[in-house]
């Protein structure tokens, strides 16, 4: 109504939709129409067809072909490998080429990465303790890199990254919905 065709509500009416059972009340088709068209050269998706992505936004479209059920339509190899290069010597991930590692990108980048099988293509000892360095060990929390402030944001992002590292003492996470499994099982009945 408002001219908004970012891909971003469309992982939300998907998400919200298919947790309520409500996902029959929108046109599946026609939003993964639109998504696909969102696909760009080396396997991620733009907001809109022919715009600039990051990991953040290729979550958004990978989860919502995931909850549609038409992962056919992803590249992963391509998509894989895109996703893989954001690790940086540091072990932690960035959100596009040559910017800085970032907690929320162990969400971003590893969930999409878990979506399409890819998760062996980085390293995850690595990763997981970039996340650990990001602790505040007095205050408690987690910051976006070593030594900052830390915020809800990014404690939420990093503990969600940690359970898809399976990282010992945490709840498995599912990585569509960013909430336990056993949540999910409970909703959808697996």
């Amino acid at each position: 109504e408002w001219g908004e065709e970012d891909t971003r509500f469309l992982y939300g009416a998907f998400n919200a939709l298919s947790l309520l059972g409500l996902l029959h009340l929108v046109d599946v088709d026609k939003a993964v129409e639109h998504i696909a068209a969102c696909a760009n050269f080396d396997g991620g998706y733009g907001v809109s067809p022919g715009a600039e992505y990051h990991a953040g936004q290729i979550f958004t479209c990978v989860a919502a072909l995931t909850i549609a059920g038409r992962q056919d339509l992803i590249d992963k190899e391509r998509l894989g490998r895109w996703l893989s290069e954001r690790q940086i010597a540091g072990g932690g991930l960035n959100g596009r080429p040559e910017k800085k590692e970032d907690v929320c990108y162990s969400w971003w980048v590893l969930s999409s990465l878990e979506m399409i099988g890819k998760t062996h293509w980085i390293n995850k000892s690595q990763l997981a303790a970039f996340i650990l360095r990001c602790q505040d060990m007095e205050k408690g929390g987690i910051s976006d890199r070593p030594g900052n402030m830390v915020d809800v944001w990014h404690t939420v992002f990093g503990i969600a990254g940690l359970s898809l590292l399976k990282y010992p003492g945490l709840q498995p996470v599912n990585e569509v919905y960013c909430m336990p499994k056993s949540t999910i099982s409970r909703i959808f009945g697996r």
